[in-house]
């Protein structure tokens, strides 16, 4: 996966389109990332215990990865990142201006 932990995306397309946030957590076998404040659904809880009260919760459901791309430090745009390889570390680079991310 090009997108890690901390990052910071926009969502290319669907109902949150335009919209950006940090990444939470990511799933690599499904390739889906969980996004602040992007694709919240409402859960309705029920009651467990007679004293407590059923409720409604909103929760972040996870995005694909081909629906989001990374922001440019640079732009702050969208971007595509490449790989370089210095020795044994693995750089990522903004495709759009050539900054390290």
């Amino acid at each position: 996966m090009h997108i890690r932990k901390d990052d910071n995306v926009i969502v290319l397309t669907g109902k949150d389109k335009g919209k950006t946030g940090k990444i939470l957590r990511s799933f690599p076998k499904e390739n889906k990332v969980l996004i602040s404040g992007v694709n919240i659904r409402k859960a309705h809880k029920k009651a467990r215990k007679s004293n407590e009260k059923g409720q409604i919760v909103e929760k972040t459901m996870p995005v694909h990865i081909s629906n989001i791309a990374l922001i440019d430090p640079k732009s702050n745009k969208g971007t595509r990142v490449s790989v370089k390889k210095e020795g044994k570390k693995v750089i990522r680079v903004s495709k759009k201006s050539g900054v390290t991310i």
